[in-house]
């Protein structure tokens, strides 16, 4: 095993040697972690839980990536089957990468520590409804949640949670990184964009997120509008009311043995988000699925309208542990819904997101780009840092 310690819990398996990549690949030389829903061969797979699990095959993304050079060093814990944005499972959970006694977000929290304390070069994470973005912007990382379906982020492999919102993607400290193992999937390189004329819509409803975050948010929209692109304010209704019966629902089905067993081994929190996805009915799912539709529709308009979007990727700073309401400037609200509100839009609809590290330490922002111009919103990320300006701050403890 590994002797570093893992105060923060953010490991699930860590074999006695890596599983090591193609030495002459693309991805040679860099290292990766593997959010503990992927199969990989020989590796136990528990998505941070005690309850039986679907059988789950080979990771074709887990696969590829090794053939192109990265080695994988082990698993990470998540919130439980990944279903939440604390990270809190069956183990404890995962703290903080920084922040003693502070949650580091999830479902992908683990992937985010590793990626965070430069554990590893990338972390493999997955989003359903912003589990990979939430705990990049808590913990000061980047994260990557591609177009839904993206043919080089596989998600055959992985045990799902929402199999008609599930995303695979990458968490780093920096863009380059990001980017280099995108390029190497897709075999097309990632140019910088020039950011001059770009329409970014900003979307950042009053009330939602922190005076912090808030300020953190304008600032990074001033940093894009003195590089020549033009923003405007946008509007977008909270879209809870077909995320949640969805992914419930879906959920549920796949977790449907388990929850046949008199003791299903879910922490009580899991099971009844489960137990309330397996009572929907079929017409209440179908409204759902059709509300996704409008919501889609809707969308698709504004992305007309304009080229991409900025909004915040978390309501607040990193919360403590055992948190469960966020006190906001609208109001105190559940944090579940508070946090997906933000982020659960882009997962329904399918839509590339990239969360980026702010000049506010952990309280970081999403940009949106419409659906299958992943390469057009990196390689605008990778405008921000081509000239040395960076994005990462100084991982600190806020002030």
């Amino acid at each position: 095993m590994f002797p570093t310690p893992d105060p923060q819990r953010a490991w699930a398996y860590r074999p006695a040697s890596p599983r090591l990549g193609a030495p002459q690949g693309p991805l040679a030389g860099l290292t990766f972690s593997v959010k503990d829903l992927f199969g990989v061969p020989g590796w136990p797979l528990r998505a941070s839980t005690r309850a039986p699990l679907p059988p789950v095959g080979e990771s074709v993304l887990v696969r590829r990536l090794l053939e192109l050079g990265a080695a994988a060093l082990g698993k990470t814990h998540l919130h439980e089957i990944a279903l939440g944005i604390t990270g809190h499972n069956a183990w404890g959970g995962t703290e903080h990468p920084f922040l003693p006694g502070h949650m580091p977000g999830g479902s992908s929290s683990g992937a985010a520590v590793t990626a965070a304390l430069s554990q590893v070069d990338f972390a493999l994470g997955t989003d359903t409804g912003g589990s990979i973005r939430v705990p990049a912007a808590w913990c000061g990382v980047v994260g990557y949640k591609p177009t839904g379906g993206h043919p080089a982020w596989s998600t055959g492999g992985v045990l799902p949670l929402s199999p008609s919102c599930d995303h695979a993607g990458p968490l780093a400290r920096d863009v380059d990184t990001v980017i280099r193992v995108h390029a190497a999937l897709t075999g097309q390189p990632v140019p910088a964009q020039d950011w001059a004329g770009v329409r970014v819509g900003l979307w950042l409803p009053p009330g939602w997120v922190t005076d912090e975050v808030r300020e953190a948010t304008e600032d990074f929209a001033a940093r894009l509008a003195a590089r020549g692109a033009s923003l405007a304010a946008v509007t977008l209704p909270e879209m809870l009311d077909a995320y949640t019966p969805i992914v419930l629902s879906e959920a549920a089905q796949v977790h449907r043995e388990a929850l046949r067993q008199p003791e299903s081994g879910f922490l009580p929190s899991t099971l009844a988000a489960l137990r309330q996805g397996a009572a929907l009915g079929e017409e209440e799912v179908a409204a759902a699925r059709a509300r996704r539709e409008e919501y889609r529709a809707q969308v698709e308009a504004l992305l007309r309208t304009c080229d991409l979007l900025l909004a915040p990727a978390v309501p607040t700073l990193p919360p403590r542990l055992g948190t469960d309401e966020a006190e906001l400037p609208g109001g105190r609200l559940p944090l579940r819904r508070a946090v997906l509100r933000l982020t659960a839009p882009f997962s329904l609809l399918g839509l590339p997101a990239l969360a980026l590290p702010t000049a506010r330490p952990f309280a970081g922002v999403q940009l949106v780009g419409r659906r299958g111009a992943d390469d057009r919103l990196l390689g605008l990320a990778h405008a921000l840092t081509a000239d040395g300006e960076g994005l990462s701050p100084p991982l600190q403890c806020p002030p």
